[in-house]
Order: C-alpha cells, then sequence, then structure tokens
C-alpha cells in the first residue's frame, strides 16, 4: 500500500482524531484557523475545541483578492497566480498558529482548508441553461499539504456542486451533527458575510433538516462603511447606523429583486449584493441623497428583515410556529447589536448564541469543515434523502504531503 494511503486509513482508524478547520469568508477579513479533536461520526461527532485564532488579512492580502473578488472581468494570469498564492499563505499561517499554541504539526491528522472564496455562480444567478451550479474558492490544497506536512483536504464545495446542491451552504451537515436535538425546534443562523440558516426541526429526522441563504448579511454593511469610513472595516457595534433612520422607499426597492421569491434552498454572494446593487436600488428609489447613518441603518434593517422573512416562510410550511423555536446565532452579524435588536422584534423566538452550546460562534464556520473532512476520512453513513441541496457524500479532495 501507498505510504500516503496507509497513514490515511491509520487517522481513520484512530479513536480520536486531530484535525484543523480553515475558514476564511466573503469578509475578507482573516483566515480562521481551529484546532478540533473530533471522536465519532455523523450523529454520534463529539468536537472538543482546542484552540482557535483569527489570523486578520493584511491590507494587500485584501486587496490582490478584490482584484479578482466577485469580479465579471478579471486578470486571469492574477488568479492562478493567487491560486497558489493563498494556498501558500494559509501553510504559513497555520505554521505560525501551531507554534504560538507550542504544538508540533506531527501532532495535527489532518487540515480542512475551504479556500478563499472568489465567485459563486448558482444557476439561480447566472441563469445560463446549458451551464450547471458552478462556484470557485482558491487556495490549492496540494500547497498546504506540501508546506505544512499534513494532509490536507479542500475543495470541499465541488462535489456538492456535482451531486446535485449550489455548492453551499454546506453548514447544514456539522450544525445536524452536533446542534440537533430530539424534542427541541432550532434554527442555526450565521450571519455572516452572507446569512444563512439551518433548518434542525424537533423530530430530528435528517430527511427534514434544510440549510438556505437568505441573502446579505454583513456583506452590504461592511461594503460601506469602507466606502465612506476607509479607517472602518465594518460599522462596530453598529454605533453609525444607530444615528440614522430607516428609509422605506431605499428599504422597498432593495428587497424587491426575485432572489427572494426563488424557493428553498438557494444560494448567494456578493455577486449579486454588490456595491452596485445599492447604487441601483437608490436611483429608483430616488435615495442618492440620503445620509450615511440613514443608508447603514436602511442596510441593517435590509439584513434584519431578509433573514426573518426567510424563516417566517420556512416555519410557515411546517407544523411548528415560530413561537416553538430556538435561533442560536454565529458569525460576525451576532455582534451587531441593532441587526440582533431587530431580529428579536421580528421573530417572537428565543434567542441565544452557538456558544451556549459549546461551540463558539466565531469558530463555528471553521469547525464545521473540520467536521466534513473527519467525515470524509471515517464518516459517509448518515442519510439526508435525495434532495436538491444536501447530497449524502463525502467531500473534499485529498492531498497528501509528498
Amino acid at each position: 500500500m501507498n505510504s500516503n494511503l496507509e497513514s490515511l486509513y491509520k487517522i481513520a482508524q484512530k479513536p480520536t482524531r486531530t484535525i484543523i478547520g480553515l475558514m476564511s469568508g466573503t469578509s475578507l477579513d482573516g483566515l480562521d484557523v481551529a484546532l478540533c479533536e473530533i471522536s465519532g461520526s455523523g450523529e454520534e461527532t463529539k468536537v472538543n475545541l482546542m484552540q482557535f485564532n483569527t489570523v486578520d488579512y493584511s491590507d494587500d492580502i485584501k486587496l490582490e483578492i478584490r482584484s479578482v473578488f466577485a469580479k465579471q472581468t478579471i486578470d486571469f494570469q492574477k488568479l492562478v497566480l493567487l491560486n497558489e498564492w493563498i494556498g501558500a499563505l494559509h501553510a504559513d499561517m497555520i505554521l505560525e498558529c501551531l507554534t504560538r499554541w507550542d504544538i508540533s504539526p506531527e501532532k495535527v491528522d489532518l487540515i480542512a482548508s475551504h479556500g478563499q472564496t472568489v465567485f459563486h455562480a448558482p444557476k439561480i444567478l447566472h441563469q445560463q441553461e446549458k451551464f450547471p451550479n458552478a462556484t470557485l474558492q482558491i487556495g490549492d490544497g496540494d500547497h498546504i499539504a506540501v508546506k505544512t506536512g499534513i494532509i490536507t483536504l479542500s475543495d470541499f464545495r465541488q462535489k456538492h456542486v456535482a451531486a446535485g446542491g449550489e455548492g453551499a451552504p454546506l453548514a447544514v451537515y456539522g450544525d445536524y451533527f452536533l446542534f440537533s436535538k430530539k424534542g427541541d425546534n432550532r434554527i442555526m443562523l450565521n450571519m455572516g458575510g452572507i446569512s444563512n440558516f439551518t433548518y434542525l426541526p424537533a423530530s430530528s429526522n435528517p430527511e427534514e433538516v434544510f440549510v438556505t441563504d437568505t441573502g446579505t448579511g454583513n456583506t452590504l454593511i461592511d461594503a460601506f462603511t469602507k466606502l465612506y469610513f476607509p479607517d472602518k472595516s465594518y460599522d462596530k457595534d453598529a454605533e453609525i447606523a444607530k444615528k440614522g433612520t430607516v428609509n422605506k422607499a431605499l428599504l422597498t426597492i432593495l428587497k424587491s429583486d426575485v432572489f427572494f421569491a426563488k424557493p428553498f434552498p438557494k444560494t448567494t454572494g456578493p455577486e449579486l449584493f454588490s456595491v452596485e446593487y445599492v447604487t441601483k436600488a437608490r436611483a429608483v428609489s430616488n435615495t442618492q441623497n440620503i445620509s450615511i447613518p440613514d443608508l447603514l441603518a436602511t442596510l441593517t434593517r435590509f439584513s434584519a428583515e431578509t433573514i426573518a422573512e426567510a424563516i417566517h416562510t420556512a416555519i410557515t410550511n411546517t407544523i411548528y410556529t415560530v413561537e416553538n423555536f430556538t435561533i442560536y446565532m454565529s458569525g460576525g452579524g451576532a455582534h451587531n447589536p441593532l441587526l440582533v435588536e431587530w431580529l428579536k422584534e421580528l421573530l417572537p423566538c428565543q434567542f441565544s448564541t452557538t456558544d451556549t452550546l459549546g461551540i463558539s460562534g466565531d469558530a463555528k464556520e471553521a469547525i464545521l469543515f473540520a467536521i466534513l473532512a473527519n467525515e470524509t476520512v471515517s464518516g459517509g453513513t448518515s442519510d439526508f434523502g435525495i434532495r436538491k441541496g444536501i447530497p449524502s457524500v463525502s467531500m473534499g479532495k485529498i492531498s497528501f504531503p509528498n
């Protein structure tokens, strides 16, 4: 047997595996690095978060990624160069974290790398009949494996697309394995650049579980904060938005896109919800001259209302009522007090965070990719049924160090 395959086989047989999960989202803030101990698989999965750190992206890194990020026209050579460069960069960040934590790379069994999304193109957005759903993440897994010496799983979203999904959100697998509880109705709401939620009914039946994007989370709020306040990367504690008033005319136009009428599950990204999207809405609603605080308040309300309306729609089609659910928040939006206040106003549910369930909301997405790698190596037996968006497959391409 090839020595690499032998090593992987031995890892699969271990009662507990040490896996690093990586996540860098559409906000481009940095790389989340979660060092996890994982035992079991499927519904028996148990996770212990040993260490977590977010390695901030420098302005130079953000600038390079934005040169190809969510753009219809790019320098193709730059995309190719960035694929290799991001992989090596993420490897360096992993090694820096391990040094800080005083952990040898030899102690880590696997790396689960999400990569950096540069373009997401589900069919509902590109609308080209002959082409399927598509998505692209860069940061080559071979570079991570070779530079760290650790077996790396990457490019998880491609299998999801190949099996009939849209490549996102992938949170459903980890959310179900970690958080589903018989007798409890739960919504796992992640508010990153784009917001999504996983529906976990009290039945705990995996065939009833689903996940969907709702629309924007922080991406538009962050984009316009950076546009008008270059020294700020986001509206911290909603300090600017709190000074403003929601503009109803602009809000109505922002909510009028056909995406919001599409059935679940569905996905989206900054390819749709961009600065241009808001600029067009301001022109249509004749709100080009509203104040910056009013604009940020309206964008925050836009996120709150589209999240709340999506959750109402999901629950309306079931035997339950909204009051029967607890919403567990995670992601950067969970730290936005105005967004959370409006969600509580719009949704008569109990609210909490994933931290109360033993999983850091900030580390959750990186942990979920570690769980996906664990499933590929030692699980794969859970059956979510044959449904759009939740293929029961193992995901991730495997890269060996040598």
